[in-house]
């Protein structure tokens, strides 16, 4: 975690450099997105310690492009058309059903618990940097400063690692900062795409890599069950599809 923050604070000092500075409406956002997201990482750390990856990751994603719906007609006046509604639902719907056993009690309460509070906190920095990126009057500046604001994550990690840092090793280094990296580029593409479309819209396409990760899972690694997975794929295609030709009407 603390590498993979890392990573985001080198590619916004490269993004930064040369762009202008973000208005100063703007700031206010990236200090909240700085601070939400760090409520993100230690939520999801403890619920991936608590649960299981295939049940907390679906939960969390699936929340939260109702909830950005939600809160982007609320706080950007953002009115989705009934079509992309359905389509966002359905979608939710999909990433939901690739928790497999979650309704079934067989998943502690607790898991749940942290796993839908991790959706929130998602829900919550998509739609804050979203609002942030449209005043800030630069894409490029606000993504890159929002990302240096990281090294705060980045600091309190190492330093309660302490000196078992230096046991880490160069494998582990290289494939943290690498993931820190590639994780950077895909959100803030993200909130690029923010910056001139509807939040729900690129919010609920952003989470179907959700779907991505489940094929691969059971193409790759031959996780199981299949049947289940091939189900919630074709729903949330589904709903994507619902969505585009409600953009396309509109």
């Amino acid at each position: 975690m603390g590498l993979i923050s890392a990573g985001h604070v080198v590619l916004g000092v490269a993004l930064a450099a040369g762009a202008p500075l973000p208005a100063v409406e703007s700031w206010g956002y990236i200090a909240a997105s700085t601070v939400i997201h760090f409520g993100y990482y230690f939520l999801l750390f403890h619920s991936y310690r608590l649960g299981d990856l295939s049940h907390v990751y679906p939960i969390a994603r699936g929340m939260a492009p109702v909830l950005v719906a939600v809160g982007a007609q609320v706080f950007a006046g953002e009115s989705l058309p009934p079509l992309a509604w359905l389509g966002v639902l359905v979608t939710s719907g999909g990433i939901f059903l690739l928790s497999g056993n979650i309704f079934s009690g067989k998943t502690p309460p607790i898991v749940v618990l942290t796993a839908m509070a991790t959706g929130l906190m998602i829900a919550s920095y998509s739609l804050v940097d979203g609002l942030g990126v449209r005043l800030a009057g630069t894409e490029r500046g606000y993504i890159g400063w929002l990302f240096i604001a990281e090294i705060i994550v980045a600091g309190v990690v190492f330093m309660r690692l302490g000196r078992s840092v230096r046991q880490i090793s160069r494998k582990t280094l290289f494939m943290g900062l690498l993931g820190g990296l590639i994780s950077a580029v895909a959100y803030g593409l993200v909130i690029y795409a923010k910056s001139f479309s509807p939040l729900a819209m690129v919010s609920t396409l952003r989470e179907t890599s959700v779907v991505f990760a489940a094929l691969i899972g059971m193409l790759w690694l031959g996780e199981r069950p299949w049947k289940l997975r091939l189900l919630a794929s074709g729903v949330v295609a589904a709903g994507v599809v619902l969505m585009t030709l409600a953009s396309i009407s509109a």
